[in-house]
């Protein structure tokens, strides 16, 4: 088995007052636990700080115009963003994705055009295509996986063609684990003058990411995933397309001028963010990022890999546990126990006080492929350690007993 260095080698537990002692929370993918940073910073702009942005003149309203412009640069500089004109914020990775089919994608694309996704995509990143598809007369094409789980980028090489116009990938599976190759696809979708959208929604808790060493031209993440509140997200595109799309909602912020015989619009991002946006929520995105690069993002990976390998060593020598996704994965395992409902998986292991996912987690045509109908998903965070992974496995274990 796997041996960690120590129970919790990144010492965090303390920053999280929502995990009691004894509680094994193992479903950071669906959404992370919130650090006391993270909680402190929101209290304080409601308690202290609060005004609205980029309208008032008085002093308060400055200062908060300043610290929300002060978080896009944050997350600018933490996905290696040219400018923070390039950062959007939105409700979160769906609406990013949703905001680009609407304002790119829809006047960008024209009948007869293609879009190329895979198999393992979440629902977030499939129906917002399938809507312009229906609306434009666009096709859309499916890589396959790997044996082991992964996108499979040698069928993606052989079955892109010149009409493909945009390419649309998760950077990590938030069923599997499985780590895409972002920069090889890249070239591939390039290669044939189509832009690529990568869902970093499962990558940015995980791992460093540069958007520009990755060369994408698309990158979505939402906020709660990585520690910080909900209802706050981002996109990122290269500052050429933001330019060349159209706003998709209108309101406040976003205008120019507005006069009833016409409407001139803001340039990015605020072309983007009708109405009074998220100010709380981006400030605690500030809190959040400056937490997880204080820890490292390289030391997140590695204690997040040894938690994964020390699950799958300890699953695999259960005989009736199929195990899903790659060996090495970016914090997540996927698995189903023979002959038991994951539900029934996650009702016995929350008494043993493990909480996992149980489900299709919004990916069931990747469901469709493994040939099951959900499965089992224990998904770490910085908080967790060897201990639940071994409160997991006896929870397993009487899972095996209970069901025979």
């Amino acid at each position: 088995m796997t041996v960690l260095t120590a129970t919790r080698p990144l010492d965090t537990l303390a920053d999280f007052p929502a995990i009691p002692d004894g509680w094994a929370y193992l479903d950071t993918a669906a959404t992370a636990q919130k650090p006391r940073p993270v909680i402190d910073a929101i209290t304080r702009a409601y308690d202290t700080t609060y005004a609205t942005v980029h309208r008032g003149v008085y002093a308060r309203s400055a200062d908060m115009t300043i610290a929300y412009e002060a978080a896009r640069e944050r997350v600018a500089g933490f996905i290696g963003a040219a400018s923070a004109s390039e950062i959007v914020f939105v409700r979160g990775a769906t609406e990013g994705i949703n905001l680009v089919a609407q304002a790119w994608a829809a006047n960008q694309l024209k009948p007869g055009d293609r879009i190329l996704l895979s198999t393992l995509e979440h629902h977030s990143n499939i129906v917002p295509w399938q809507l312009i598809a229906e609306k434009i007369g666009v096709a859309i094409d499916v890589v396959p996986l790997t044996d082991d789980h992964r996108i499979d980028l040698d069928a993606m090489a052989a079955m892109i063609r010149p009409d493909h116009r945009l390419v649309a990938l998760a950077h990590v599976s938030n069923v599997l684990g499985s780590v895409l190759d972002a920069r090889r696809a890249a070239g591939i979708a390039h290669a044939v003058g189509a832009k690529l959208l990568l869902d970093g929604c499962q990558a940015v808790p995980r791992m460093a990411v540069d958007v520009r060493d990755l060369d994408c031209d698309f990158y979505v993440f939402s906020g709660h995933k990585l520690y910080g509140p909900t209802g706050i997200g981002v996109l990122w595109a290269r500052a050429d397309l933001l330019e060349a799309m159209p706003p998709w909602h209108g309101g406040g912020a976003m205008i120019d001028r507005v006069s009833f015989a016409g409407t001139t619009y803001a340039p990015p991002p605020a072309r983007f963010e009708a109405g009074t946006p998220h100010i709380v929520g981006a400030l605690g995105l500030h809190a959040a990022i400056d937490y997880v690069e204080a820890i490292g993002l390289d030391a997140i990976h590695a204690h997040e890999a040894a938690l994964v390998a020390r699950t799958r060593d300890a699953l695999s020598q259960i005989n009736s546990v199929r195990l899903f996704g790659p060996e090495t994965s970016a914090g997540i395992v996927s698995f189903a126990v023979e002959g038991v409902h994951p539900h029934d998986i996650g009702t016995i292991l929350d008494e043993s006080q493990v909480a996992i996912r149980a489900g299709h987690h919004c990916a069931q045509p990747l469901m469709e492929a493994l040939g099951v109908p959900a499965t089992a998903r224990a998904s770490f965070g910085v908080y967790n350690g060897a201990a639940d992974v071994d409160a997991l496995v006896r929870g397993i274990e009487r899972v095996t007993r209970i069901f025979g």
